[in-house]
């Protein structure tokens, strides 16, 4: 799964044919409107389905047949996730980056200095959070837009404009 971003996820049958709506959990879901295959989660296994025919609806929703899935199959579908590999990931530039990327990076505030490493982030309802591990300690940052300063891919470095108070809960524990 380490190769793969999710992209969204089969909603609901369509029609007596076999078709699909699926979400896609993206930000520029129209950029997808070409798409010839997606994997499907099946279990643990994660199995390529060809795309005959995609329809973009709006809304980040589209109306999806896959090749050789009919009606019955289409409904054993539903609920199941669907990803793409990474490669299909548009190259991002600036402070804007995906998660995976930054992984390892060097997390550097303005005001405290490198306060260790980006470890992983937690999806959570309201906002991502970045994981840093500070020599065992774990520093938790909210992964929004305003607290990035600079992305060096380079050097393998992330700036931050920490909130006021924030590191220093962690570090004095």
């Amino acid at each position: 799964m380490n190769d793969y971003f999710y992209l969204g996820i089969v909603t609901k049958t369509f029609g007596y044919k076999g078709q699909v709506v699926i979400y896609l959990d993206t930000d520029e879901p129209e950029k997808y409107k070409t798409l010839e295959a997606v994997f499907v989660k099946e279990g643990d296994e994660i199995l390529p389905f060809m795309i005959e025919d995609f329809i973009y609806k709006g809304a980040n929703q589209a109306t999806v047949q896959f090749a050789d899935v009919d009606g019955e199959t289409a409904n054993k579908l539903v609920k199941a996730e669907l990803y793409l590999p990474l490669s299909f990931l548009p190259p991002l530039t600036g402070n804007k980056f995906y998660f995976h990327e930054v992984i390892g990076f060097e997390v550097i505030d303005k005001e405290k200095g490198n306060i260790g490493k980006c470890v992983g982030f937690i999806e959570a309802t309201h906002q991502p959070i970045m994981q840093i591990d500070y020599n065992g300690k774990e520093i938790l940052i909210p992964a929004v837009e305003d607290i990035f300063d600079s992305v060096d891919r380079e050097h393998k470095t992330i700036t931050i404009v920490a909130p006021s108070g924030l590191i220093d809960i962690y570090l004095n524990m």
